[in-house]
């Protein structure tokens, strides 16, 4: 393993992840041993998801603008490369979700108009990004909208769709099946793997519209109140 580690090259064309990907080599290792940003991009990483997580909209240019007003100045070059070193494309909604292979998975929105009454009547899952001293991680987490309990969360290095239903599975195995689950319409969402899951399970799927981070704002809201909390000393 650590043979092969040598072998990821931060300026080869190909993106560390698909690197590690033919290398069969864990992509939070490689970060840690050699290829993890400064301290100060680490800081810059974590500003630009808290203003993410409250703004999924933001551009490029929008994330700059943001930055310069809290005092952090940094030109868009290096944004974007720690932007796309994040990952946080996937994690939100994108503006064009009509590509091929997601466009005939995505489910309306079903609960504008919906009491929710009970326990398990619906579920809200998300993903989102966490800084770690050196690196980062994906937190996926599953929240029961009636009761505000996060029944289930997982953290991984990868975004790969196995790991959402996987943590769906064990969820269930532990309070049992929602009648319906609500997600943005990110690609581990708006793929057949989810979706096919959720159909032989019998749960109702419902989707934020294109860019409507507030239709599913009690997670997101979760989210920020998690990365406000302060750091073990």
């Amino acid at each position: 393993m650590n043979e092969r580690r040598t072998f990821v090259d931060p300026s080869h064309p190909l993106s560390i992840r698909r690197q590690c990907e033919l290398l069969s080599v864990s992509r939070s290792t490689v970060y840690y041993k050699g290829l993890g940003e400064s301290r100060e991009n680490l800081r810059l990483m974590a500003a630009m998801d808290r203003l993410f997580t409250d703004d999924p909209t933001l551009g490029v240019l929008g994330m700059q603008d943001e930055l310069a007003d809290i005092g952090m100045r940094y030109n868009i070059k290096r944004i974007r490369r720690l932007l796309r070193k994040m990952g946080v494309e996937p994690i939100y909604p994108k503006r064009n979700l009509s590509r091929l292979g997601h466009a005939k998975y995505v489910h309306p929105y079903l609960l504008r108009h919906l009491e929710i009454r009970r326990p398990n009547q619906v579920w809200a899952v998300d993903i989102t990004y966490i800084p770690m001293k050196r690196g980062f991680m994906y937190l996926t987490a599953i929240i029961d909208l009636y009761s505000r309990f996060i029944v289930g969360w997982q953290l991984s290095n990868s975004l790969e769709k196995e790991n959402q239903t996987t943590l769906l599975q064990q969820t269930i195995a532990t309070y049992g099946r929602p009648e319906i689950i609500n997600s943005d319409q990110g690609a581990q969402y708006t793929c057949a793997h989810w979706v096919e899951t959720l159909k032989e399970l019998g749960i109702g799927i419902s989707m934020d519209g294109k860019g409507r981070a507030t239709d599913n704002a009690i997670i997101e809201r979760w989210f920020r109140t998690l990365k406000l909390l302060p750091e073990p000393r």
